[in-house]
């Protein structure tokens, strides 16, 4: 097999939508699994509602998910003139022609048609005429489909898709400026470009139909299709604004880890057996035209979380810390400071169980991140009332000359808590308020731990002095 070219080619109308990540991410799977390229090509052309704003999203949003494209990223505008050059080679090989029929001439033959009870599709009667018969008058330039016969499309999905000719129309090429039609460009640009492989979604089964003429009159190969079915949200409507979030910077903006996002993305309409949670090495190895569903996938919050938390717990410190600075920037929430990062860095390894986002994280992150002294919130302060703060004040110089190791605390809170005449799990909420202000907190050791022992004891020693203000 020649090597693997695929592509992704988003127009620039707007954001990243979820569904051209997913197509995005599984060209570059397919790519990168068998070390072929992925190249981007921004179609462009449609010049009312392309926008440098819209194409800086979509490069953002590819450039958060880590799908990375080989080369420049191509315009698809910038190559008009090579478009209208396979048009007038297409015409003098007479696979093309020119049409000189008016607007209102091809609705009132439409409209004639639809009156007999006859199939709508122009029919143009300039398909076959003598070039000396043209008049000097505005032309468009249109493909001259075969009336007979069928158009196969071999699908990687959908499998055999048949499409009798006598359906499909002479498909216009060229305006009558001149400009290049958005189905030409494409099929000039894949060919161009040395797509072996187009991955796509459904949507675009029926121009397939339509461009495999274009790459036949020119004698050009084609390329592979997939054509993958659409997401849905959970009620098994097209996926919409209703559902939540559309464009993949909000994802970002949320909180959601990257590794997550393209595990989630590959599994939404795409599986490796009871594979849920996998790497990027394992995707790249396993992902395949023959594990994708013709049934269009789902959108489930839930499983979102659910993989997203797994990513986190398992990633590196230092990966994750740079991933919660672009998450803050993101967010336009204040970014850390110096000492937040140190801190968070420290505490991570009891931060990222369980968390199954930023949000969650830095909320469980709180005791590190708060400066001391701690002002707890409704719920904490609940646990401080004056008994507590006696214990906590009779408990700060036990702690003053113990070693600082996690069975070294453990030991002396609970014989403390047994001298109290409790158990421990009555000191866990008081101590939670002091060292943290919250009530839902990481282990109490880990959070003293993290902390150190002069900014636990300052903390403790400020709780139990509040109740005597």
């Amino acid at each position: 097999m020649s090597d693997v070219v695929t592509r992704f080619a988003p127009s620039p109308t707007g954001y990243l939508h979820i569904g051209g990540a997913r197509t995005a991410l599984f060209n570059w799977l397919y790519a990168r699994g068998r070390g072929g390229k992925f190249l981007l090509r921004i179609e462009d052309t449609d010049r009312a509602r392309s926008t440098p704003e819209a194409t800086d999203a979509i490069l953002k949003g590819m450039s958060w998910l880590g799908l990375d494209h080989d080369g420049y990223a191509v315009s698809q505008f910038e190559r008009a003139d090579r478009h209208a050059e396979v048009a007038h080679k297409l015409l003098a090989k007479g696979a093309a022609y020119k049409c000189f029929s008016t607007q209102e001439e091809i609705a009132a033959a439409r409209e004639e048609a639809k009156a007999a009870g006859h199939a709508t599709l122009f029919q143009s009667s300039w398909r076959d005429a003598d070039a000396s018969t043209h008049p000097d008058a505005p032309y468009v330039v249109r493909l001259k489909t075969p009336t007979e016969g069928e158009t196969v499309i071999k699908d990687e999905v959908q499998g055999e898709v048949r499409i009798k000719n006598a359906q499909l129309d002479d498909m216009v090429l060229l305006r009558s400026d001149g400009t290049p039609v958005y189905m030409l460009a494409v099929v000039v640009d894949d060919h161009d470009m040395g797509v072996t492989h187009v991955i796509r979604g459904d949507d675009h089964l029926n121009n397939a139909a339509r461009q495999m003429g274009i790459y036949t009159a020119m004698g050009w190969d084609l390329p592979v299709y997939t054509h993958i079915p659409l997401i849905h949200g959970p009620d098994g409507k097209k996926l919409s604004k209703r559902h939540g979030a559309l464009g993949v910077e909000e994802y970002q903006a949320m909180g959601y880890p990257a590794a997550g996002m393209r595990n989630y993305l590959a599994r939404l309409g795409w599986s490796h057996g009871d594979d849920e949670f996998f790497t990027d090495d394992q995707a790249k190895e396993w992902f395949n035209t023959d594990g994708i569903g013709k049934s269009p996938a789902r959108f489930d919050f839930k499983k979102l979380d659910n993989i997203c938390g797994q990513h986190i717990a398992v990633a590196q410190d230092a990966a994750l810390l740079q991933e919660i600075d672009a998450y803050l920037g993101a967010a336009e929430r204040p970014a850390l400071t110096a000492t937040q990062r140190d801190g968070l860095h420290r505490a991570m390894y009891c931060l990222k169980e369980r968390a199954k986002n930023f949000p969650e994280l830095l909320e469980k992150g709180q005791f590190i991140l708060t400066d001391t002294p701690v002002t707890p919130d409704e719920k904490a302060a609940k646990n401080l009332d004056s008994v507590s703060r006696g214990i906590l004040g009779a408990l700060t110089p036990q702690l003053q000359n113990v070693s600082w190791t996690r069975e070294e605390l453990e030991t002396v809170l609970n014989r403390f808590a047994e001298d109290q005449g409790t158990k421990f799990g009555k000191l866990a909420a008081p101590l939670r308020a002091a060292l943290a202000g919250r009530a839902a907190t990481p282990s109490v050791f880990d959070m003293m731990l993290v902390l150190g022992r002069e900014e636990t004891c300052a903390r403790l020693a400020h709780a139990a002095a509040e109740g005597d203000g």
